[in-house]
């Protein structure tokens, strides 16, 4: 037996093993915030696994990662995905300022954050966009103002993800106003836990109220929580952007409850009916099948990406897959809404919907926002026109 298959062998063997049953198919997922209350199969789970390194299995063993390939992660995501088995965590922490700090962070930074990020022992949340500074994100004036071994933060953040719940926050600030606007920023990590930080949640139409406003009055980071040099946090932010768009762009892998291809297919059986066991509706299987390729070549690319990028996370490429995967994603949610017809415009348990339907529309509105956050498609394009293909201005 190959090295390879005798690592599979011992993954599946292992996840049959340890993984709960309660941590199997659509459920809860920790993401580390020390103010949500865990399912028990879920808080065991995400035990079992941080044990192992497998919260964050490319991360260095030292920083309570796994060590693991890429592609022993992959047979690891793809083992989970045969047995149904839920990410053990997820969030910011994991996909965001844990690759973040590993590219930029201090080794005392690392030592004090990075196995606690893997442990799922808090959430964290990103401090970027302002009121009058979104797509125009240097356009930021959240201020940060020395004072001996803190700095003392005050504005105004928005769309802040997670934010209500969120232990940690990674954020931009202006520490130097009369500087150009790219310049004169910090990265800094600031602790939510403290008087001067407020938050608001925005409602949205989706029905749920992951954003939130946040608000500084006289917050305060520690010297030690700055990340890179003083003022130039700006090549920092955009790294981690890159970060984000690769886990938005399907770059970074991950567990995958279900197979989107067989679970469209099942939706569209029972939906529309089926004949000799195809489903019924022959322009419909065509546009199934259309979007099923087009999500297994998307994959392929994502791989062979990866796998010719020896360094990590590729730059702006990312932006390519950030555009399309979002696309993908809105797109498959408005096709699993179509197939399920009127019942695909759920919006009340109690007038007879289920919550699969239920779900469906939710995801339907929710996934729009794909195309918009981690960079609007068409900041993704003047991206890839400048950075890839080195277009003029």
């Amino acid at each position: 037996m190959s090295e390879t298959n005798t690592f599979r062998s011992e993954v599946a063997s292992w996840l049959a093993e340890n993984c709960p049953e309660g941590a199997r198919g659509p459920g809860q997922i920790a993401n580390g915030s020390s103010k949500i209350t865990l399912e028990p199969d879920t808080a065991l789970w995400l035990e079992r696994m941080a044990e192992r390194g497998w919260t964050a299995p490319t991360w260095p063993t030292e920083y309570g990662g796994g060590g693991l390939t890429t592609a022993q992660a992959k047979i690891l995501y793809d083992e989970m995905a045969a047995i149904g088995a839920r990410s053990p965590l997820m969030g910011m922490g994991t996909s965001m300022i844990g690759p973040t700090l590993l590219e930029y962070g201090t080794e005392e930074q690392k030592q004090r954050h990075l196995p606690k990020i893997a442990r799922g022992e808090y959430q964290w949340c990103q401090g970027y966009s302002e009121p009058n500074a979104g797509s125009d994100l240097a356009a930021l004036t959240t201020r940060a103002v020395d004072n001996g071994d803190h700095y003392v933060i005050n504005g105004q953040k928005i769309w802040t993800s997670g934010a209500a719940t969120a232990d940690w926050m990674f954020i931009l600030v202006r520490t130097d106003p009369d500087a150009p606007k790219h310049e004169g920023i910090s990265f800094m990590l600031m602790s939510m836990d403290q008087e001067g930080v407020t938050t608001k949640p925005i409602r949205l139409i989706s029905g749920s109220s992951p954003f939130c406003e946040t608000f500084l009055d006289d917050a305060i980071a520690s010297k030690d929580d700055l990340v890179g040099e003083l003022n130039k946090g700006w090549t920092i932010g955009k790294r981690l952007l890159q970060f984000e768009r690769s886990g938005i762009g399907g770059l970074t892998g991950g567990a995958r409850a279900a197979d989107p291809a067989k679970t469209m297919v099942k939706v569209a059986k029972k939906y529309i009916g089926e004949e000799d066991g195809k489903i019924a509706d022959p322009a419909m299987r065509d546009t199934i099948l259309d979007m099923n390729m087009r999500r297994a070549a998307f994959g392929y690319t994502a791989q062979r990406a990866n796998e010719e990028n020896k360094s990590g996370t590729p730059g702006a490429a990312t932006s390519i897959f950030k555009l399309v995967g979002a696309g993908l994603q809105r797109d498959g949610a408005d096709l699993k809404r179509q197939l399920m017809g009127f019942r695909g415009l759920g919006a009340h348990e109690e007038v007879g919907f289920t919550a699969d339907e239920l779900k469906a529309t939710e995801e339907f509105l929710h996934l729009r926002t794909t195309t918009i956050y981690g960079g609007s498609n068409e900041v993704q394009l003047n991206i890839i026109s400048k950075r890839v293909l080195g277009l003029p201005d």
